[in-house]
């Protein structure tokens, strides 16, 4: 029987990328899944693919996850699973604590973490509601290395991990039986990656490939990390066989974080 059957799991940042994946994933384990995302025709699009819901949002908006929550219960009954997935990695020219705008921090942290927030708030008195529930915040290594070529990407991840922990014990020391934890993908194949990847071979004037065959050779185990490495953590975390794991970190990424020399060897490639 699979697993997830009579859940029901909002995933944000689901149009496209890791948080498509991840509902295909879902939905494959026998939940309920609605999708939400500020990319509304791409999500309306995975959506009918999928065969799962579609409802547009903007995670930075307060007063549009009160209503998102409503919505998934009206139609669904309960809400018994939360993924924190939408993410931004934010532009190439000012990235390192010296050169990072303000302005484009702000923005980062808006998505990353308040958004992050916001939902882990918004889901807690649904899952009371439906007796239980997990949340599944979506970080990334770049939270637990430093990262001054990403300064505010790695610091808005490391906050992901931190709020986790912190949800995590409120609602176990609260008696919720709601359990929250991270995953922290390495380098994965999403959009995102691919943009920065571009922008990388642009700014050292050299080509695409000699920064994919850069970037595979720093994971010990090989090329790049797939989306579906990262659904499968997932689920398993939102399932009964996580039932006593809350407020842990599951690194994704095939041995980099075991790699003392990964930031050096990053941080190389970056000033070449």
């Amino acid at each position: 029987m699979p697993r997830l059957n009579a859940q029901v799991a909002l995933i944000t940042g689901g149009a496209s990328g890791l948080g498509r994946v991840i509902a295909e994933r879902l939905i494959a384990e026998g939940a309920s899944v609605v999708i939400t995302d500020v990319q509304t025709e791409l999500g309306r699009q995975a959506a009918a693919e999928l065969g799962c819901q579609f409802m547009e949002q903007d995670v930075c908006k307060e007063e549009q996850w009160p209503q998102i929550v409503r919505r998934v219960e009206d139609h669904h009954a309960r809400l018994s699973i939360l993924i924190n997935n939408a993410g931004i990695l934010g532009p190439k020219d000012a990235i390192t604590p010296e050169n990072t705008r303000f302005s484009d921090w702000q923005k980062i942290f808006a998505v990353n973490v308040n958004g992050v927030f916001l939902g882990c708030r918004a889901a807690i008195p649904a899952m009371k509601r439906a007796g239980g529930g997990s949340i599944v915040n979506i970080s990334s290594i770049a939270g637990l290395l430093a990262t001054p070529y990403a300064t505010a990407y790695g610091a808005s991840k490391a906050a992901v991990r931190q709020l986790t922990k912190s949800v995590a014990q409120h609602c176990a020391q609260e008696k919720l039986s709601i359990r929250c934890n991270s995953v922290h993908p390495g380098n994965i194949r999403t959009p995102l990656l691919e943009r920065s990847l571009r922008e990388t071979a642009q700014a050292r004037g050299v080509s695409i490939e000699e920064i994919i065959a850069e970037r595979e050779a720093f994971t010990p185990l090989g090329g790049f990390t797939l989306c579906e490495d990262v659904a499968a953590a997932v689920a398993f975390l939102v399932s009964d066989d996580a039932r006593h794991i809350t407020g842990t970190k599951m690194v994704v990424d095939g041995g980099i974080m075991e790699c003392d020399t990964y930031a050096m060897s990053v941080a190389a490639a970056r000033r070449r």
